[in-house]
């Protein structure tokens, strides 16, 4: 049970066990997928068989958007994420294409506002009620009309994707092998991309001046939007299938999923401008439904959900290069899948990102991405600030040449209740570490200039935190690893270590005021949207907490001499385990050469009853 009572302090120094394999392991960034019971689940839907190459589900901290089945031209439904259980037979819709929906999307910074595209060649807007429920009167179940209708593509509309940084902008692209941008605001046309060939998938950058684009002619794409214009145009996988691709946040890389000519699905990572993926096409398995990319840029990983299959792979990105780290696997197929914006996970439970999977075209069933911790405080190494509801740019300073990056929430915040504190777009956590005795000055020394202070580093990788465990181990390593010390070591306990200090605040930026949502912020006969400000209001962070170095040191004295203590105890356990395994193999070994004796004298045996008969 020593498990049991060493996991919470370790934390900090990246160690965690897995309980349940009664090993220790290092599973800092490691992220393990947990399934959702039945009854807790969003049951008894309709969703949409056609046979168009999209996710089928859109979701935000909100609401759950889904491609529904319906006679009388197309709809879709929108779930409230608190309404989980059996939905009604008869729910509200979203009711106002002439032909199927093939795709939506929520507007980033409008939890309320989501955009459909359509077989009809159209693309609408929508504005969820307030108060908005799927359990009504069922004698007068009312649908929901759009607010707004963006006319102009000659043929159906197959994606739709609201710019990630500017305010109001949506990115369209058609079966007339064109990429229409629109200014929400304006109801208006604002840019044309042609791209020569049905568009497959598309993705914008981070701060939403480029959009990457793969097609059916096999090539990928990276545009300049407001040049019109593509900068870069390479081929990209081989296969006849279907391609997708993600930009990868903040990062100048793009990954794209695909197959090869003998239909294998791959992987691969590009660098904008580079002709060539970096380090070549990787082979994810020879399974024929497509993957469906997601990118997590809190937690630098890449996730994998293949269509037809139950199976969501992620891999962390590290060093140009993407390290696998585990596998989700189902028995339950998907055709859709939507991942949940990192703002929504669940902080209390080491929730990093959330999924939303189709299951028989009847029910969706949410698959929590949790790092498997027993904590009783915000874990800021796994939550670093998460884009909020503020937009980066408004839609004319957008056109107008101007780019940014949306401003982030310190999700501490989030986690203790409060109101979502707003932090700058660009910063990045340092290490706060306890400062030094400070003595009295010498008058006869010279004083020395101050160093500088050293730049902000990004957090290490899950490569790089094998490597420094690995050397920790090395380092209190004991060549006497007999049985006699396992109880003394069992004695400790480091439930005696006080609770360390909090994380000091981000440094914050200027208090934002927030304005109401209206209930309807666009007359339903005008084509003209003004979207409405975040929810909730944000403040600015408190400044941080002056603690007593010689405590903390002290502190810190005291738990490295735990942690050298159940190194010890873990050492000792695994070379038990060893043992152990060592026996098993013999005894398997043995198993074998007595199996294959017995074979032979039964085979002499049958050979005797033969010459005796």
């Amino acid at each position: 049970m020593y498990l049991d009572h060493i996991t919470s302090p370790l934390a900090g120094f990246g160690l965690h066990l897995h309980r349940d394999a009664n090993l220790f392991l290092l599973l800092q960034g490691h992220v393990f997928g947990k399934s959702t019971r039945k009854e807790f689940c969003y049951d008894n839907l309709h969703i949409s068989r056609n046979a168009w190459d999209t996710n089928l589900v859109k979701v935000n901290p909100e609401f759950i958007a889904v491609n529904w089945e319906s006679s009388g031209g197309g709809a879709f439904a929108v779930i409230p994420l608190s309404e989980r259980g059996k939905a009604p037979d008869q729910i509200p819709l979203f009711r106002g294409h002439t032909a199927a929906v093939l795709d939506t999307d929520w507007n980033p910074f409008n939890d309320y506002l989501i955009a459909s595209a359509s077989d009809d060649g159209k693309v609408f807007l929508w504005q969820v009620p307030q108060d908005f429920t799927l359990h009504v009167d069922a004698e007068e179940i009312p649908s929901v009309s759009p607010v707004g209708k963006l006319t102009g593509h000659a043929r159906k509309v197959g994606q739709v994707c609201f710019n990630p940084a500017a305010e109001n902008i949506l990115a369209s692209a058609s079966g007339d092998f064109t990429v229409k941008i629109w200014d929400v605001g304006a109801g208006s046309e604002a840019r044309a991309l042609h791209i020569g060939d049905v568009v497959q998938s598309l993705s914008w950058s981070a701060d939403g001046t480029m959009l990457v684009t793969t097609s059916r002619d096999k090539k990928l794409r990276v545009w300049d939007v407001r040049q019109q214009k593509p900068v870069h145009e390479h081929p990209g996988h081989g296969g006849a299938k279907n391609s997708r691709a993600v930009w990868m946040g903040e990062h100048n890389r793009i990954a794209t999923t695909g197959f090869s000519r003998m239909s294998d699905r791959q992987i691969a990572l590009w660098e904008p401008g580079n002709p060539k993926p970096i380090g070549g096409f990787h082979t994810v398995d020879s399974i024929s439904g497509v993957c469906m990319p997601f990118w997590d840029d809190g937690s630098n990983c890449l996730y994998l959900a293949g269509k037809g299959d139950g199976n969501i792979r992620y891999f962390e990105y590290a060093n140009d290069k993407f390290e696998f780290l585990a596998e989700y696997k189902s028995a339950e197929p998907q055709r859709g899948v939507a991942f949940l914006p990192r703002r929504g996970v669940n902080v209390h439970e080491n929730e990093v990102m959330r999924a939303y999977k189709t299951v028989n075209d009847t029910y969706i069933e949410p698959i929590s991405f949790t790092v498997p911790r027993r904590a009783e405080t915000f874990q800021a190494d796994i939550f670093p600030p998460a884009v909020g509801l503020k937009p980066g740019v408004s839609a004319k300073e957008y056109f107008d040449g101007k780019a940014g990056i949306p401003p982030k929430i310190d999700l501490e915040s989030v986690y203790e209740g409060a109101e979502p504190v707003e932090i700058a777009s660009n910063y990045k956590p340092t290490p706060v570490l306890a400062p030094a005795p400070v003595s009295a000055p010498d008058p006869s020394k010279p004083v020395a200039k101050p160093e500088p202070s050293p730049a902000p580093r990004s957090p290490p990788t899950v490569t790089d935190q094998k490597a420094s465990m690995a050397a920790m181990v090395d380092k209190y390593k004991d060549d006497d690893d007999d049985g006699d010390d396992d109880d003394a070591d069992e004695i400790s306990s480091f439930e005696e270590v006080s609770r360390p200090a909090q994380r000091a605040a981000a440094p914050a930026a200027a208090p934002v005021k927030a304005e109401p949502r209206p209930a309807s912020p666009v007359k339903a006969t005008s084509p003209t949207i003004t979207t409405s400000k975040a929810p909730s209001p944000i403040k600015t962070s408190k400044a941080p907490a002056a603690g007593s170095s010689q405590g903390d040191s002290a502190e810190v004295s005291k738990l490295i001499s735990l942690v050298e203590s159940q190194t010890k105890l873990l050492l000792a356990q695994d070379s038990k385990i060893n043992r152990l395994i060592d026996e098993v193999d013999k005894l398997q070994k043995a198993s074998a050469v007595a199996a294959s004796q017995g074979e032979k004298i039964r085979q002499i045996e049958l050979q005797l009853e033969a010459i005796d008969s």
